[in-house]
């Protein structure tokens, strides 16, 4: 395993103006006729912002988190993807009530986390903590953690599969039935 994809400085700085402008228009209310694109120069033939690749936007103020929303598998190029996942996780997080322009002003942080590919995880056993991110699926439910959640939360790899399940809405031990699937991918994440 491993990133199959590499983000250049640049590519990371344009994926955060991305997440800030999307934020910051859906603040002032202002539509956006088209999404920003890389310019030619970041544009590489076949790069990364142009695959589908899955992403996440997290928001956390004072180390708190204040939403998270993202798509675990591509289905635009990644530009969008950040774009959209950025306005998802500011405004339509079912935990949290949309993003205020005074916490936007406040000590907010935003992570972006591009996500490589899912693909069936052979073994729980193989999951290192921090570099796996997984999916659960088992009786039409599932839950999802992104690789730097049970770091966060100090968890080792069994709390990480417990907590999982627990996410997904299933008991504990849910991970070792029979017909429950567990995939694993690994990200890039940076600071926007």
């Amino acid at each position: 395993m491993g990133i199959s994809f590499t983000l250049t400085d640049a590519e990371k700085n344009f994926l955060s103006r991305q997440a800030r402008m999307s934020i910051e228009a859906g603040l002032v209310g202002r539509a956006v006729d088209a999404i920003p694109s890389p310019s030619e120069t970041l544009d590489r033939q076949q790069g990364p912002l142009r695959r589908h690749l899955g992403a996440f936007v997290t928001i956390s103020i004072n180390n708190a988190l204040r939403g998270c929303i993202g798509s675990i598998v591509g289905q635009e190029p990644l530009y969008v993807n950040v774009w959209r996942m950025a306005a998802s996780a500011a405004f339509s997080d079912p935990r949290f009530p949309p993003l205020t322009l005074a916490e936007w002003r406040s000590n907010v942080e935003l992570d972006i986390s591009v996500l490589d590919e899912l693909t069936l995880c052979p073994s729980p056993e193989a999951v290192e903590v921090g570099r796996h991110g997984l999916v659960l699926q088992y009786q039409n439910q599932s839950g999802v953690f992104l690789p730097q959640v049970p770091v966060e939360q100090g968890w080792d790899r069994l709390a990480y599969l417990e907590h999982l399940c627990s996410k997904a809405g299933l008991p504990k031990d849910s991970w070792k039935q029979p017909g429950a699937r567990l995939f694993w991918f690994e990200a890039l994440v940076f600071p926007a």
